[in-house]
């Protein structure tokens, strides 16, 4: 699939490409031989906070692929008349794109608190033991030296996790001195992976993944969920019906 080909519509000002993991990762091949590009995702979370936010929201529009993370941007699709393929989550698909990786790129994963990257990582590697990939921590006061450090390595996909809105101003930030043909805003993924933070049970989180995280973590997540769903839908319909623009 052309790069070019990928079938794309608008939620709440923001782009969101229309794609299913393997057009997903087809298209990742693509921009790694390409060079020069940048991509992000968007869940009900990413898109409440654009709203009001026109640097997230320019961002969004002007990265290379932006595809959808969450059944909640799926259901506002619908709302819209469109189509999204299954929701992909990073934590779901980091494992397809080791195997893709091993032995043909390096990574680099800069994400979380110390030692969670590392730990996701460590995970992979127990499956992919021909992957290269090398981490840091999140938290940098001199991003000058983690870019060397970055840099030096000559990774060809560069991973982001510091959280929406954080994650997205870094790379907005730095992508002109990352000399790596992809960087990427991919959230949580390596909490996960490190097993930092739980999903939730399977059987749930595959189903309404948002009731899962409700569930593990209701103190820091009542409010993003339990307000931001009703929000985001009711901003959705108002969209549609009353043309309300974002």
């Amino acid at each position: 699939m052309l790069i070019a080909e990928r079938r794309s519509f608008t939620v709440l000002g923001v782009r969101v490409d229309a794609v299913d993991c393997g057009a997903m990762l087809d298209t990742v091949e693509q921009l790694v031989e390409r060079g020069g590009a940048s991509i992000a995702y968007v869940n009900v979370h990413v898109l409440n906070t654009a709203v009001r936010d026109a640097q997230l929201r320019a961002f969004l529009n002007v990265v290379d692929l932006c595809y959808c993370d969450g059944n909640g941007v799926r259901l506002g699709a619908r709302l819209l008349g469109e189509r999204l393929p299954k929701r992909m989550t990073g934590a779901d698909f980091i494992w397809d794109l080791a195997a893709r990786a091993e032995g043909r790129w390096r990574l680099f994963w800069i994400a979380g608190e110390p030692g969670v990257a590392e730990a996701a990582a460590a995970r992979l590697l127990e499956r992919y033991p021909r992957l290269q990939i090398q981490t840091e921590h999140g938290f940098h006061a001199d991003h000058s030296t983690l870019l060397a450090r970055v840099n030096a390595f000559r990774p060809h996909v560069v991973f982001v996790g510091m959280g929406t809105p954080a994650q997205e101003y870094w790379v907005a930030a730095h992508r002109g001195r990352i000399d790596a043909p992809v960087v990427w805003a991919i959230g949580a993924t390596a909490d996960f992976l490190s097993r930092r933070l739980s999903r939730g049970p399977a059987w749930l989180y595959r189903r309404q993944e948002w009731l899962a995280r409700l569930i593990t973590e209701p103190g820091r997540l009542w409010c993003r969920y339990l307000i931001g769903n009703p929000l985001f839908l009711g901003r959705v319909l108002a969209s549609r019906f009353l043309g309300a623009r974002y």
